[in-house]
This record gives C-alpha cells, structure tokens and sequence, in this order.
C-alpha cells in the first residue's frame, strides 16, 4: 500500500495529505439548511437533529474531496470528528472513506487505536480488512492506512501488521506527535539518555521490517511538523518509514521546517493540513471566496501550501522523483 501512496505523490508532486475534519463550526449556514430540508424530505420522523449535522458533514466533504483530488494524492479523515454526530456521523464517515476511493484518492484513517491484541485485531479489521460473517467477508469502513496509538508495545501494533499483510493496508505509529504536551511521556530520557520518541521509532522501524514494501515499509510514523529537529533525528533513525506529519500551518508548521523529514529524492514523508485547508474561507488571506465557495478557498490553500513545500524542497535541493 505505501507503493500505492508513493504513486499518487510522484503524480502530483504534491506530498500533501488533507485532513477531513469538519467540525460543525466549518460548515457555512446555508449547507446546514440545505443539509436539514434535505434530511426532512428523505425522513419526515427523521430522530434528531444528529442526522441533519451529519448529512451537511458529508456533502461538505465531497466539496472539498472535489476541489482537490487533482492537487493531492490522499486525504485523512478524523474519525472522532464524524464519532461526535453518532451512528449518523460514522455513516457520513464511511460515505467519505468511499467517496474519496471513487475519485482515486488513497485514504488515511485518523483513528489512533490500539489496545490489547484481540482488541487491536477488530480495529484492524474494522478500519483495514476484512470481516468473516457465516462464509462470506465484507470491508467496514476500508480505509487504505490508519493511525496507531503504540502505548501497549507489540501486542497492540503487531495484529494491525498481520491485517496490513493480508489485505495490502498501511499504518502510522505515533511517534513524536505535533500537540505542545507531547513531551510529557513523548520526551522522557531513558537510562542511556535517549528521549523515548527515539526508542519507538527504533520499534517503527522494527515493525516496519514484517511489512516490507519496495523500499519502504507498510509501517510508518507520525512526526510532528512542529519539531523539526526531532524529525531530523527520527528520518535517520527509521530510513524505511515513510512520516506522516501533522501540525502544518494552523500549529505553528510550515514548509522550511519540513526538508529534513524528507530524503533526498523527495520521498519519505507526507504533510497534513486540516483546518488551515477545509475551514480556509474563515482566513483573512481566502476570504474573498467567502462561505458559499468554501471549496474553492479549500483548493487554493491547498495550492499555496503544495507551493510552500514544493520550494522549500528546492531550496534544499530535493525534487520529487
């Protein structure tokens, strides 16, 4: 599956992921009603009002997946975004994971599980394989990779491997993450002076080794955008997983502190934007597109941020290739 990932990024150039996560705030007032009649019309005894949010959630998400799927190679949704809205929100959230499939879009689960082995092994199932019922498997929400939590050590990271292996999926295990209290546990010395963030990413790559994929592992790693020097020191430490990095633009990140997670042709790391792209019409710098064109602030903020990193890789030296 990284291979699959690595396909669209040479064929756009764009190694950008954007991140799905519509919080109701996002969503312009006009798509709300036009969500709410078109709920009403459907269900006249529609439960609540879960169902309205949740159907304004999925339209607004096939904008966006529109205005983009040209520019970038895949999209993450959060699930916990589309959880809040209940079973209506997790309908609105496979809708997506399908949708963006349709338009040739590798997708990233956000879902950061990871618990005890046989629990480990129905979330892979439920978000990267496939489930037996009476002699026949069906996918569930299918997405292409999901995001590991690694707390529980191999138990909880190796029957995701097992499912990756069988079904061609990916993941990416939190490693350094982008928020300010990572360091918390994140950055703990160990006896030999080593911060802990480089011990799991010793265990990445060690994962990474049972999923092989050409070059790169089907195991990646979560590195925040917003520790660069970090970034630097995981690159070396993991030379075959490819990072997913979160905290560009509305954290703090931006496409000069980027260039070490990347290797020297261009591959090896993929940069997630969410609200600084989905919500971009609320920005001063789109606000000319104003609510009713939501998508298209969406696509040129997703230009401008494939700009900023495509010359910061320059800058650097690196193309693509």
């Amino acid at each position: 599956m990284i291979q699959k990932l690595i396909d669209g990024i040479r064929r756009t150039g764009a190694p950008v992921v954007v991140g799905l996560d519509p919080n109701l705030s996002f969503i312009p007032q006009e798509l709300l009603e036009e969500a709410g009649q078109a709920v009403r019309n459907r269900d006249a005894v529609y439960e609540d009002d879960l169902e309205i949010a949740a159907e304004a959630v999925w339209h607004f998400n096939k904008d966006i997946i529109d205005a983009v799927a040209d520019l970038v190679p895949a999209v993450k949704p959060q699930i916990a975004m589309y959880e809040q809205f209940g079973i209506p929100g997790l309908k609105a959230f496979w809708r997506t994971v399908r949708y963006a499939h349709e338009k040739g879009l590798v997708v990233i689960g956000d879902v950061k599980r990871g618990d005890i082995g046989s629990t480990s092994a129905s979330y892979a199932i439920a978000h990267l394989g496939r489930i037996e019922v009476e002699g026949s498997s069906s996918r569930v929400f299918d997405e292409d990779f999901a995001t590991v939590n690694p707390y529980l050590g191999s138990d909880g990271v190796k029957p995701f491997i097992e499912v990756c292996n069988q079904n061609d999926r990916g993941i990416f295990v939190l490693v350094k993450t982008s928020n300010p209290s990572s360091g918390e546990f994140q950055d703990l010395k160990m006896e030999d002076g080593r911060p802990l963030y480089e011990v799991v990413g010793e265990k990445v790559e060690e994962w990474g080794r049972l999923s092989m994929d050409g070059e790169f592992s089907n195991v990646g790693a979560v590195v925040g955008a917003t520790y660069p020097e970090q970034g630097r020191a995981l690159r070396k430490i993991m030379p075959h997983a490819y990072i997913l990095v979160p905290g560009y633009g509305a954290q703090g990140g931006k496409g000069s502190d980027l260039v070490h997670f990347f290797r020297e042709d261009g591959l090896g790391a993929i940069v997630n934007s969410s609200r600084g792209i989905i919500a971009a019409y609320k920005k001063d710098a789109y606000s000319k597109f104003g609510p009713d064109r939501f998508a298209e602030a969406a696509r040129a903020a997703a230009a401008d941020m494939i700009e900023d990193i495509q010359g910061a890789l320059r800058g650097a030296g690196i193309e693509i290739r």
